[in-house]
């Protein structure tokens, strides 16, 4: 009976879970990403990158699934032993609604969704043969959302009776690990491997709420987030391919 009663209760969460409807920033754990910047045995110790993407992800309990193309812009410069990039992004989306319950109040099908910000990396790193090891690194960016997306957050939170995050300015930072190197014969043919591991600072309004249940240590958890990078440059070319709670994937130009 103990393990009837227990079984009923978790297949209970489960239905909750699936039919809770969290509405959560549209760069929320999206906003870092992958930041070129020149190696040892690159020529130029100064570079500018530019680069387009699209992506694509699900919120928080994987209701709705949101599609966003990314502009970036970005110089990177290479010291001994340290590398610095800094530049700006834009994102333009589509929120798409996972419910079909069109009875539902302030029910929407999709909503664009719109991002501008800022972002800033720095690592050490030590040289053998072909390979920098980027062995400690630090990422941050700042991004301000717009869109009707944002504006139907905000509009749920007034109302009061939602799962929502209405913030529209989102500050993430953390810490990142990376292998770059270069194949035998070209040194314009380079591989990169990197880690991250952070989360986005500030008060996020669903631990007053969604999880409100969970205890402090589950709530950190829940907002420290990882990812990992996949970089490839040949000549003056470039691409990243990046995997977290969200795909993405860019290519660009370097000079």
């Amino acid at each position: 009976m103990k393990l009837k009663y227990l079984s009923v209760l978790f297949l209970s969460a489960l239905v909750f879970a699936s039919c809770s409807h969290v509405y959560t920033p549209a760069l929320y754990h999206q906003d870092i990403a992958y930041q070129p910047k020149p190696t040892s045995f690159d020529t130029a110790k100064s570079l500018t990158y530019v680069s387009a993407g699209l992506g694509g992800y699900t919120n928080t309990n994987l209701n709705d699934v949101l599609i966003s193309g990314q502009l970036n812009l970005s110089r990177g410069h290479v010291f001994n032993n340290f590398n610095i990039a800094y530049g700006g992004f834009a994102v333009f989306g589509d929120y798409q609604n996972g419910s079909n319950d069109k009875t539902q109040p302030n029910y929407f099908s999709d909503k664009f969704f719109g991002a501008v910000g800022g972002r800033f990396s720095a690592n050490a790193f030590v040289t053998n043969g072909n390979v920098d090891f980027r062995f400690i690194g630090m990422e941050m960016a700042y991004s301000h959302e717009f869109g009707g997306y944002a504006d139907f957050r905000k509009s749920i939170d007034k109302q009061g009776g939602y799962y929502v995050d209405p913030r529209t300015d989102l500050f993430s930072i953390g810490l990142t690990t990376e292998v770059i190197f270069h194949n035998r014969n070209d040194n314009t043919f380079q591989h990169g491997i990197r880690g991250f591991l952070g989360t986005t600072v500030g008060h996020d309004q669903l631990d007053d709420t969604y999880h409100n249940a969970n205890n402090s240590s589950s709530k950190f958890l829940h907002h420290i987030y990882p990812k990992a990078s996949y970089f490839i440059t040949f000549k003056d070319f470039f691409g990243t391919f990046e995997v977290g709670s969200a795909v993405f994937l860019r290519f660009g130009y370097k000079f």
